[in-house]
C-alpha cells in the first residue's frame, strides 16, 4: 500500500481523535481563518471577502450543523481567547507607528484628529444604542452595545467592568469591524475623499483592528493612521465609557 493512501485510511481514525479532543476547536478555528484567507488572496483582496467574515460563518455552519453547543467549542477555542490579553498590550505597537506618522503634522491637522476621536467615538456609541433602542432590543444588548466602538480585545474588559455581557460586546465589535472594512472604502470614494491620512483614522476609529488591516491593504498612510486612530479610540475608550455608562444609566 502506498504512503499516500495509507494516509487517507488513517483521516477517519484522525477526525476520531478531533472530534473527542477539546483542542479540536483551535484547529477549527485556524482551519476556518486559513480557508478565509486564502478566499481574500485569490479574490485579490476583495472587501467583501474579508478572512474574519468567512471564518466566522463556517464556523457557524460548522456548529449549526454538528449541534456542537458552543461551550463544547469555547473549550478548546478559549487558547485563542486567551491571546486577546496579549493583542491588547501589542496594541501599543500600532500607536506608536501611528504616532511617527503624525510627526511634521500642522496643529489644524492635529486638532481635527482629535476632534473626530471625540466626536467619532459619541457618535458610534449614540447611534447603536439609539437604533437598538427604537428597534426595542433589550437590556442585555443595550448594555453590551455601549463598547462595542473599540477593538474587541478592550471591549470585552470594558464590557465585563460595567456589567454587560463580554460575549455579545465581541460579537458586536467584530460585526462593526467586518461591516466597516467591507463597505469603508467604497463610502469614501462615493463621498471623494482622496486624503489617505483621512480615510485611514477613519477606518481604525469606526472599524476599528479589522478595518485597520483593510487600511494596510488599501496603502500604508491609511495603514499607519487607521493604527493610530484604532489605538487612540481603544485607550480613551477604556477610561471614558465606564464613566459614560455610569453617568447616564
Amino acid at each position: 500500500m502506498s504512503e499516500s493512501a495509507r494516509r487517507v485510511l488513517e483521516l477517519p481514525e484522525i477526525w476520531v481523535y478531533l472530534s473527542g479532543n477539546p483542542l479540536s476547536a483551535l484547529f477549527l478555528t485556524l482551519l476556518a481563518y486559513q480557508i478565509g484567507l486564502w478566499c481574500y488572496r485569490k479574490s485579490g483582496q476583495h472587501p467583501f471577502t474579508n478572512p474574519v467574515m468567512i471564518a466566522v460563518l463556517l464556523l457557524a455552519a460548522f456548529l449549526q450543523i454538528t449541534g456542537l453547543s458552543y461551550q463544547q467549542y469555547f473549550e478548546g477555542a478559549q487558547f485563542v481567547h486567551f491571546l486577546l490579553g496579549t493583542a491588547t498590550v501589542a496594541l501599543a505597537v500600532p500607536i506608536y507607528q501611528g504616532l511617527t506618522a503624525v510627526k511634521g503634522q500642522t496643529l489644524r491637522t492635529l486638532a481635527l484628529l482629535s476632534v473626530a476621536l471625540l466626536v467619532g467615538g459619541a457618535v458610534s456609541i449614540a447611534s447603536a444604542l439609539g437604533t437598538a433602542y427604537l428597534l426595542g432590543a433589550n437590556l442585555d444588548i443595550l448594555q453590551s452595545l455601549w463598547a462595542k466602538s473599540v477593538t474587541a480585545p478592550i471591549a470585552m474588559g470594558v464590557s465585563e467592568r460595567i456589567g454587560a455581557s463580554p460575549t455579545l460586546t465581541a460579537l458586536f465589535a467584530i460585526v462593526t469591524g467586518i461591516l466597516g472594512a467591507a463597505v469603508g472604502t467604497w463610502l469614501f470614494n462615493s463621498m471623494g475623499m482622496k486624503r489617505w491620512w483621512v480615510r485611514g483614522f477613519t477606518m481604525g476609529l469606526a472599524a476599528h483592528g479589522i478595518g485597520t488591516a483593510r487600511a494596510f491593504s488599501v496603502h500604508p498612510e491609511a495603514g499607519r493612521y487607521a493604527s493610530l486612530g484604532m489605538g487612540l479610540h481603544g485607550i480613551f475608550g477604556a477610561l471614558l465609557i465606564p464613566w459614560a455608562f455610569g453617568f447616564f444609566s
